[in-house]
């Protein structure tokens, strides 16, 4: 039989292993004597605990995407009403344009040529141009700083 005084102390290590979080506790608490951990086990025994509340990501993370989802149809919406704006205002000068191409193309009535007065030709005051003969062939001094080569 063990004494009054060994039992406590076995007892108050048991319960210091499982109040504590320690590695330290933990190993000491598993490595008491096996006669004695037959009589602990009583004290070994957990409590039923209750789960405590936790939140998903996911409800925050769907609420994040509907807000962005959100912004871009907002976004969409205002580039294709940007885009059918831009649209009607070039159909407008394009309509424009054809308006002011099609009063040009009317055809009108020319005026008659006078032919009052006969058409006497001026003789030119400038001078007339001095012929020279082209020269088509390659002087060496001209290209022998640059060589030309095709490979």
């Amino acid at each position: 039989m063990e004494s009054p005084n060994r039992k406590s102390a076995q007892k108050s290590i048991a319960q210091s292993a499982v109040s504590s979080t320690n590695r330290w506790s933990t190993r000491h608490s598993l490595s008491l004597p096996p006669s004695s951990a037959n009589s602990l086990s009583g004290s070994w025994a957990k409590e039923n605990t209750k789960p405590s509340e936790f939140r998903l990501h996911t409800q925050q993370r769907a609420a994040q995407r509907a807000i962005f989802n959100h912004s871009v149809a907002i976004k969409s919406c205002v580039m294709e009403h940007h885009k059918k704006q831009v649209e009607k205002v070039l159909k407008v000068i394009e309509e424009e344009e054809v308006r002011m191409l099609r009063r040009e193309m009317i055809p009108r009535a020319q005026l008659m040529p006078f032919f009052d007065k006969p058409f006497l030709p001026q003789r030119s005051t400038r001078p007339l141009t001095v012929p020279r003969e082209p020269s088509f062939h390659l002087t060496a001094r001209k290209y022998s700083g640059s060589r030309i080569s095709c490979r």
